[in-house]
């Protein structure tokens, strides 16, 4: 039986806002821009450091603040994202892409369950990491999160490996691409980008570097990535339900995580209504903001203790799945193209 609502501590919140704010400020610096590091993960790098440094002296009382954060603040961040997004972008770059996504969002998550039975790892961090590389990085990992419901520091773990490979991407794309290491053209490897690099961040950090034409390609390819969050989540909810031990067989049906119906109806609402920028932005802005919430109070209850207990096996697999993600995602663009289904 879950928990009825209690009001979070204050104190604990206001704590997650301060270092929200700090992350946000700290992001816009130079040194971080260059690296193309979102407030998301400076804010899970500042939740760390507190974390394993003056978080140990943090009153217990305050931690449902955290843990306010961490859960629901989460599934409003996540709804807030579909405003980013509408179904007019998809037909921009055609039924192609959505095909390639598909293929590659399944093939990375079916890859990695089977890495992960292998390295004999634990089924949540193995989705959390494999959803990061998968989909969307940070978005997806917080997503799964909320659906499976992990502990915080699996969670924390996965966004570090998203985070490293991610940023591989990011300086290594371009500089392979003008080398000619690529074979594709412009639209070619605008659909390459999107399908296959971590983070919305490290997407538009990549293709920006190899010029506008690949751009406008790969961010849109990349929220097309974004969408399939949704049938993914639904799917790990059928997944952790019927796992369960605690619930009969007759009652394991489908739990629905109602954030990500509400997360389709955003995008729903800004395709329908063409919302202006003058009403998406202010949106954006409070979800980043959100995320960053999330990301922090997540960060502030992971542990370097933690990580030792995860060890080096998501690691491991992450690589794995980046690897499968350049040479395979490079295959499948290639096969895509041959077959005269890539204009």
């Amino acid at each position: 039986m879950q928990s009825k609502f209690q009001l979070p501590s204050i104190p604990g919140l206001l704590l997650i806002v301060l270092f929200a704010a700090v992350a946000t400020a700290l992001s816009t610096l130079p040194f971080f821009q260059h690296l193309s590091l979102s407030p998301l993960v400076v804010g899970i790098l500042i939740g760390i450091v507190f974390a394993n440094t003056l978080g140990h002296y943090l009153p217990e009382e305050w931690r449902s603040g955290l843990k306010f954060c961490s859960k629901r603040i989460l599934r409003i961040g996540i709804i807030f994202f579909g405003f980013r997004l509408t179904l007019a972008d998809v037909a921009q770059v055609g039924l192609s892409a959505v095909a390639l996504d598909i293929f590659i969002v399944c093939s990375t998550i079916g890859l990695g369950l089977l890495v992960g039975k292998w390295l004999n790892m634990d089924k949540e961090t193995t989705l959390l990491t494999s959803s990061g590389s998968a989909i969307c990085g940070a978005a997806a990992v917080l997503g799964a999160e909320a659906t499976l419901k992990s502990e915080a520091y699996k969670t924390a773990v996965a966004v570090s490996t998203v985070v490293l490979f991610g940023t591989l991407s990011m300086f290594l794309y371009p500089v392979l691409y003008r080398n000619g290491f690529f074979p594709l053209s412009t639209h070619e490897m605008g659909l390459y980008t999107g399908s296959t690099v971590h983070e919305v961040a490290h997407v538009v950090g990549a293709s920006n570097a190899m010029g506008k034409e690949v751009a406008e390609v790969a961010v849109i390819v990349k929220m097309i990535r974004v969408i399939l969050l949704v049938p993914v989540l639904l799917v790990f909810s059928w997944s952790a339900r019927s796992r369960s031990e605690s619930v009969a067989p007759d009652q394991r049906r489908l739990v629905v995580p109602w954030f990500a119906l509400l997360f389709l109806l955003a995008i729903a609402l800004n395709t329908l209504l063409s919302l202006s920028p003058a009403v998406t932005e202010p949106i954006k802005t409070v979800d980043n903001f959100a995320l960053t919430m999330a990301m922090t109070a997540l960060g502030c209850e992971t542990t370097i203790d933690k990580f030792r207990q995860a060890g080096w096996r998501p690691f491991v697999l992450a690589l794995v799945l980046y690897l499968w993600l350049v040479f395979g995602g490079l295959l499948a663009v290639k096969a895509l193209s041959c077959g005269g289904l890539i204009a």
